[in-house]
């Protein structure tokens, strides 16, 4: 399909004309790098510290596993929006499913998400800087750039960002790979006589809540599937979608189990949080250096997300949603600038970034890629043609498994991370809210 034979008339956003936004030109290539941006960024730089509470087998396992539900999740988020036309995210799923009180169920983790994003903008800006400044001014810094950044109007108007983010990050990994590898130890190592032995396990021995956080932050790594809603609404040809899905799968995994497993190889329990920062010195500031752009459009685009869901459930069914009117532009920036100041709160309030990852997983994270796709897949098949075959009977049991293991993991990981939030503010002695202090050398 080319841009020509884009379609004029959609669903949810009606009429698309040359006087407003085209909210439907993301390109094959486009929609890949979209959803390979939407999971590889912030997850990634926690895995390395997961797989030194589980063990590698585990951790390794455990990865796997997410990525297989995951990808399941987010092949029925392409399948219900063709079967639904009329649903743009997971917002309108669960009005569809849950009636009135539907468009409230838990489509906002993409701010928590920002928050993270905007938090790792100020650790980036700390390592750089050598700590230049007050790492408050920092986030707010942060938050200034992801406004900015998410208030391109269409998705195809920012996926020219995220194939720069993309390589950013990729890049700045295997820097930081390599470093870790040449070097007599890794940055936070103690130094010791003679050659300098990697303290990794293949199995950890974690207690239960460090052992269920360091999972929940493997779901924060997987746990865009709820983004996915916006990206197919915007595709040019949605046919194209699953295929864009294998691609970004197999590369996401792929990307996750070599970093992950390398550096945690190289640096033990000595491995840095987020992972940037695990070579040290001049290494680290190169590190951060080029992942900065990275992180910066990882911010904008879950930025942009939860912005695009509550403007389009403000002004849907409005002509102000597809036109340049002063309504659609004051709705739309009042959208970004909300999100992003409740995002710079979050980030402000939980200072640490493996405890705001692995609460966003827990909490939030399974409660939109677990619960709900396994919810759609039970609406729409329910009463099928094939009901009573042992396909269904067996497709009912992975939905039922897949509900199970999101709750199971939504309430003993919530524990698990408001457990790990605390042990941090006692280790900052509660000042760890706003602070000034460096936040880049936390290990």
């Amino acid at each position: 399909m080319t841009v020509q034979d884009a379609p004029t008339h959609d669903d949810v956003l009606g009429e698309i004309t040359d006087q407003g936004p085209n909210y439907s030109n993301l390109g094959f290539l486009g929609t890949t790098v979209l959803m390979m941006k939407t999971e590889v960024g912030l997850g990634v730089l926690s895995i390395p510290t997961a797989l030194n509470i589980l063990g590698l087998a585990p951790g390794i396992l455990c990865l796997c596993a997410l990525a297989a539900i995951t990808t399941w999740s987010e092949y029925i988020v392409g399948t219900f929006k063709a079967n639904h036309p009329g649903v743009y995210a997971i917002d309108d799923v669960g009005a569809l499913l849950f009636g009135p009180l539907g468009p409230w169920y838990p489509g906002r983790d993409w701010i928590f998400v920002t928050g993270s994003g905007i938090l790792s903008i100020s650790i980036g800006l700390n390592a750089v800087s050598t700590h230049g400044a007050c790492t408050a001014v920092f986030v707010a810094i942060g938050a200034l750039v992801g406004f900015l950044g998410s208030s391109g109007r269409t998705l195809g108007r920012i996926t020219w960002l995220a194939s720069i983010g993309l390589p950013s990050i990729l890049i700045a990994l295997v820097v930081v790979t390599i470093a870790v590898g040449v070097q007599d130890s890794p940055a936070s190592a103690p130094t010791t006589r003679g050659p300098w032995v990697s303290d990794y396990q293949i199995v950890g021995d974690p207690t239960f809540p460090q052992a269920i956080s360091a999972v929940v932050s493997l779901v924060f790594a997987y746990s865009g599937s709820s983004g996915f809603f916006p990206i197919v609404s915007e595709m040019r040809n949605p046919s194209q979608y699953t295929r864009a899905l294998i691609v970004c799968k197999v590369g996401v995994t792929l990307i996750y189990g070599v970093i992950g497993c390398l550096l945690y190889y190289y640096c033990g329990s000595y491995v840095a949080s987020p992972a940037l920062g695990s070579a040290g010195g001049t290494v680290k500031k190169v590190c951060y250096g080029l992942a900065l752009p990275g992180l910066i459009v990882t911010t904008t685009i879950v930025a942009h997300i939860p912005s695009k869901f509550v403007f389009v459930h403000l002004l849907r069914g409005s002509p102000h949603l597809t036109s340049s009117s002063p309504t659609h532009w004051i709705t739309w920036l009042g959208c970004t600038l909300s999100v992003t100041l409740i995002a710079y709160i979050i980030a402000s309030a939980i200072p640490s970034f493996d405890a705001l990852v692995s609460l966003i997983g827990a909490l939030l994270g399974t409660l939109t890629c677990f619960q709900p796709m396994a919810c759609m897949w039970l609406y729409d098949n329910w009463h099928s043609g094939t009901r009573g075959s042992k396909r269904w009977c067996c497709m009912v049991a992975w939905s039922i498994l897949v509900i199970a293991i999101g709750t199971f993991l939504m309430v003993a990981g919530t524990y698990g991370s408001v457990v790990a939030v605390i042990a941090s503010y006692q280790t900052s002695g509660g000042g760890g809210a706003f602070s000034c202090a460096d936040n880049s050398n936390l290990v």
